[in-house]
């Protein structure tokens, strides 16, 4: 795998402005498999219950994203890894600003480890 390139503080605050930009967390893998959507797996504001029923009180505006629609077939990738999916894309929503807060840290850990005199 190949070393990228290091991320500039540009880039950095770009990918902080899209996680900004993005619904407010947490969020949830839902599954949901009845007379409406077979076989659901979805991102969400609201918690699974875990019973694949119908969301408490479904609102098609909570679901953030999808990785598997069965039926009608409108969602559905080739190396079936809906659920995999569903959680990297869940908590991703926590995880990249932690990430950028990290960095951050790390860099400024690093800049006042450079600006302090060498002994010698």
């Amino acid at each position: 795998m190949d070393t990228p390139n290091p991320l500039t503080d540009e880039e950095l605050s770009e990918i902080e402005e899209l996680a900004r930009a993005a619904t407010p967390g947490p969020w949830h893998v839902g599954q949901l498999d009845d007379d409406f959507a077979m076989s659901l797996v979805a991102i969400g504001t609201v918690p699974d219950t875990g019973a694949s029923e119908r969301w408490q009180d479904f609102d098609h505006r909570h679901i953030v994203a999808a990785t598997l629609v069965q039926q009608p077939r409108y969602v559905d990738v080739a190396d079936e890894r809906w659920d995999e999916n569903a959680n990297f894309i869940a908590n991703a929503r926590q995880d990249v600003p932690r990430l950028i807060a990290e960095i951050r840290r790390l860099r400024r850990l690093h800049e006042a480890t450079d600006q302090k005199p060498k002994e010698g």
